[in-house]
């Protein structure tokens, strides 16, 4: 029998495993946990990270599927690079594929090989150094390198022009685009009962929480109170007078599957909305955004009666040192796992698919991310971690 570590805390069970999450999962009873969510090993070999050498095996989530209720969701991480290969052992596992929900962020650091420079190392050339570039933004000549505020030629790094006629032809050429999102599948294990409402008051599970995780609370109203002016402008007799009724809604926007980390940079890639759900115009297009969108001179849509970015989804920043290291302090290095989700994220994540009162599955526990927040969300969790120094982290983390 494997052992584990039970905790009751702030009126939940904690059950965690330091063990391979496959020898555990077999030992579950079936239809035993409500929800899975996880941040499991990516395939990338992240750092040169053993644990991240593949995506988990579909024995793995057929364990996983068989301990989950019926009807129960999961929320599964993946990385842009190897989303294929999570999703297709995930639904040869029997998991239905529901939807994936992206989570965008603009802190990520490119790795992108410069081709140019790649080229002048290959053929021996040394490089001029045309200017400096602050690390922290900015630019200064090549004679001049000297930071005024730092007083240090280290908190620079060197512009350099091409020396070969082959690494100009390839200047500005990389490998790679920078890092700016994640996916988390959203799949469900296959329904026992013949409809949803049966399987819901039977097993607890079949169902995702909108309401509980609706975005913002502030008052939304839909107005149709200039649409009669307008449809006769129009000629439109195709909507009805009922159109032009108030409409009032106060319990936040619908959840989506998109959830961002608010940060600047994320944000000015999402047109200006106006007023009625139509997107502000600059010359005849949405202002400008990620995906600008072309918009007829007077044509009109119909949506809620506000204005701003249209990145009014549910938002969370990466983890803060703070949320990474929360609960650690007598640890001798803190946390110091690589890949560590904001608590945020992952309490709007468990909150989303787990039933009140319910337990939270994470196979692939990392630094405990989802343990914390399923805690805090007053769920149950069972947690498993193969490396006992993240282990400690994770029990450090959860029990604060």
């Amino acid at each position: 029998m494997i052992k584990s570590e039970d905790i009751e805390f702030n009126n939940v069970c904690v059950k965690v495993f330091n063990e391979d999450c496959l020898n555990v999962l077999r030992e579950m009873p079936s239809n035993s946990v409500d929800s899975i969510v996880s941040d499991p090993p990516y395939g990338i070999s992240f750092m040169a990270k053993k644990w991240d050498y593949d995506v988990p095996s579909v024995e793995v989530w057929k364990e996983a599927m068989r301990v989950l209720k019926p009807g129960g969701h999961a929320l599964i991480a993946c990385g842009t690079r190897t989303q294929h290969r999570m999703v297709v052992n995930i639904e040869d596992a029997g998991f239905e594929i529901r939807d994936v929900v992206s989570w965008i962020y603009g802190s990520g650091f490119p790795k992108s090989l410069n081709i140019s420079k790649a080229i002048d190392k290959a053929a021996g050339a040394e490089r001029e150094v045309v200017e400096w570039k602050k690390s922290g933004g900015g630019r200064t000549t090549a004679a001049n390198p000297m930071d005024r505020n730092a007083g240090k030629t280290n908190s620079h790094d060197p512009v350099t022009a091409p020396a070969t006629k082959a690494a100009q032809q390839w200047d500005g050429w990389g490998t790679a685009l920078k890092p700016a999102c994640e996916f988390f599948t959203l799949c469900r294990k296959p329904l026992s009962e013949k409809t949803v409402a049966e399987n819901v008051l039977k097993w607890g599970t079949g169902g995702i929480n909108i309401d509980g995780c609706r975005v913002g609370t502030e008052t939304i109203t839909q107005t149709r109170t200039k649409m009669k002016t307008w449809r006769e402008s129009e000629g439109r007799t195709d909507i009805p007078d009922s159109a032009d009724n108030s409409q009032t809604q106060t319990q936040g926007r619908f959840p989506a599957n998109l959830i961002h980390s608010g940060e600047q940079e994320v944000l000015e890639l999402f047109p200006e909305t106006g007023k009625s759900g139509t997107a502000v115009r600059r010359n005849g297009n949405a202002s400008k955004g990620l995906f600008p969108v072309a918009i007829k001179e007077g044509s009109r849509d119909v949506g809620f009666n506000d204005s701003g970015s249209a990145a009014r989804f549910f938002y969370t920043p990466k983890a803060s040192k703070k949320d990474r290291n929360e609960g650690c302090d007598e640890l001798e290095k803190g946390n110091n796992h690589a890949t560590v989700k904001p608590t945020a994220l992952m309490s709007y994540l468990c909150r989303l698919i787990t039933p009140t009162g319910g337990v939270v599955l994470d196979p692939y526990m990392g630094s405990g991310s989802t343990g914390k927040a399923a805690v805090r969300e007053g769920f149950s969790f069972v947690g498993i971690e193969l490396d006992p120094d993240y282990y400690e982290i994770c029990k450090a983390r959860i029990i604060i």
